[in-house]
């Protein structure tokens, strides 16, 4: 889906180390939620409340969920799952556009 329709943007940005990740929450009617967001090159740690579908949009980067191993190559039309209660690293080796779901 390349376009969300009747949605409400929050206005202020999510902004985490220091400016590096941003992304906006949009709000659909029924209360489900994503945010869209950007990440400039560098290595970053999330944390998850929600389970989440991360889905690349655009650029180059490597996953590592917890407990993994190994390191995940995902580019720009592809996507990767995270746990509840659980964390992630990423290391975006360009600019990544991303949009976010989470799952209750």
């Amino acid at each position: 889906m390349s376009e969300f329709k009747q949605v409400t943007i929050s206005k202020a940005a999510n902004v985490y180390f220091d400016g590096k990740v941003t992304s906006r929450k949009i709000t659909f009617s029924d209360g489900s939620f994503k945010t869209l967001g950007i990440m400039m090159p560098g290595d970053y740690k999330f944390a998850t409340n929600e389970q989440e579908l991360m889905e690349i949009t655009a650029g180059e980067c490597e996953v590592l969920l917890s407990g993994a191993s190994d390191w995940q190559s995902i580019s720009a039309g592809q996507s990767f799952n995270v746990e509840a209660n659980s964390s992630f690293e990423i290391k975006a080796k360009t600019l990544v556009d991303y949009c976010c779901t989470y799952i209750s």
